[in-house]
């Protein structure tokens, strides 16, 4: 279906911001992903985002944010508030902040009750809302939902210059949503002749984020693109320290990959070892595609993180060719019975479940029940109860047992100090496993970890 009644004034794309729209984005109930996704892909394209803005199921508040975004970016893409319910209000605040009114937009009303006719449903009265568009602004077809897009311009005056914003209006659901922006929003920018903009990320894991920008030094200097260098930054998420490299100048985009894959070897020499992949890859992907390449499997036999380890593993779609399962050993009564850990460890005086001892004793009783060639192991105590002077919050053992072709596995055994509360102990006890296993599987040294005792 193609856009209607349109009328637009050329504009170049250089900037942009992305308004996402939902009290649930407002209140914290869900994570903003789609925000994330299309400023990835808008960097990919070549433009740069300037702003993010999340805001309620408020019509004023987001004319609030069209009208001020419009001032100073050249597109805007929205996300969410086009469903049918009384609280989907971006067609109102788009029209709003164009100064327009709604109209119903007869093609689009045609196609959304094709939707509900394909599939033998007749449509709801309220979807009929779903059709209006402003007057001036144009319908995008929405083939695997009800809610058209919309486009529309919020044009602004400074004295006798006029200055035009593309405002791009998408549903919020993801299966709805990617493929409207790469069919509408991406096959219509016109970016600035000679401009290059190219980005890439590399993600390290055992290091603070401070420490990780002592070893970069110069390389982050925040002139770096002004002088026509790439730019190096640093973000920390989950205990992943994440170093992202951005070109944007004249050069040609075979110079500016170039310079990046210089930049990028500069970057690799400063992380050195805790190093361990780029792009999508995560401590899970990385591992498991270690294995499928060494022909290998692994287990995990798991206490306090009570199959965070294991979630995190088949979270990776074909994990199960490597990845053969585990053990959630929660209680003492189970690492004994499952994981052969010997029950003097639980007596009075003895080691107890949060210790060196145990830890082993469940990485190798892992290996030997699973019948795997690796073995993660963590205990702990995640809090916020369970803790004795000798034995904090945030105190974890992770073991890593490996079959060596001897009698006695190989094994690497170390404690832990986590901060933070339950989630994020547990969060960082289970990537913290992977990355030892990492460190085995690609042969470095066993460098001490951020957090270790």
């Amino acid at each position: 279906m193609p856009p209607h009644a349109t009328s637009t004034i050329p504009v170049t794309h250089r900037v942009a911001g992305i308004v996402s729209v939902g009290d649930e984005l407002t209140l914290g109930q869900t994570l903003d992903t789609n925000g994330r996704w299309v400023a990835q892909r808008l960097t990919d394209a070549g433009l740069v985002t300037i702003e993010h803005v999340t805001v309620p199921d408020d019509l004023d508040a987001q004319v609030a944010a069209f009208r001020r975004l419009a001032q100073v970016a050249d597109l805007i893409v929205c996300t969410g508030g086009l469903g049918p319910t009384a609280d989907d209000l971006t067609r109102e605040a788009l029209a709003r902040a164009m100064d327009d009114t709604l109209v119903e937009d007869p093609i689009a009303l045609a196609q959304i009750e094709s939707f509900y006719a394909a599939r033998s449903r007749v449509m709801n009265a309220s979807n009929r809302a779903q059709a209006l568009r402003p007057s001036r602004g144009a319908t995008l077809a929405n083939h695997n939902g009800t809610a058209p897009g919309l486009h529309g311009q919020i044009v602004t005056r400074e004295g006798q210059r006029e200055r035009a914003c593309d405002v791009f209006c998408l549903p919020g659901p993801p299966r709805e949503l990617f493929p409207m922006f790469e069919q509408n929003v991406l096959a219509r920018l016109s970016l600035p002749a000679g401009r290059t903009v190219r980005t890439r990320v590399l993600h390290t894991f055992g290091l603070a984020e401070s420490e990780l920008a002592q070893r970069l030094g110069a390389l982050m200097d925040r002139d770096a693109i002004a002088k026509g260098r790439p730019m190096v930054g640093t973000t920390a998420s989950g205990g992943v320290v994440s170093v992202r490299l951005r070109y944007e100048g004249s050069a040609t985009p075979e110079t500016a990959a170039a310079m990046l894959d210089e930049c990028e070897s500069q970057v690799r020499d400063a992380a050195g070892v805790y190093l361990f992949g780029g792009g999508s890859d995560t401590l899970a992907s990385v591992v498991l595609s270690m294995l499928r390449q060494a022909n290998q499997k692994m287990g995990v036999v798991e206490s306090c993180t009570g199959g965070l380890l294991g979630g995190m593993l088949t979270d990776i779609p074909g994990s199960s060719a490597v990845f053969a399962g585990g053990l959630i050993t929660y209680t003492n009564a189970l690492k004994t019975l499952l994981a052969g850990v010997p029950s003097g460890n639980f007596s009075a005086g003895a080691v107890g479940a949060v210790s060196r001892e145990t830890a082993e004793a469940m990485a190798i009783g892992g290996l030997r029940t699973l019948g795997v060639d690796h073995a993660l192991a963590i205990t702990g105590i995640a809090g916020p109860e369970g803790a004795t002077p000798a034995k904090p919050v945030g105190l974890v053992w992770i073991a890593r047992a490996s079959a060596s072709g001897l009698a006695a596995p190989d094994v690497d055994c170390r404690a832990f100090q986590m901060t933070g509360d339950r989630a994020s102990v547990r969060e960082w006890a289970a990537k913290t496993g992977l990355a030892m296993l990492w460190q085995h599987l690609a042969g470095v040294p066993a460098m001490k970890l951020l957090r270790q005792v």
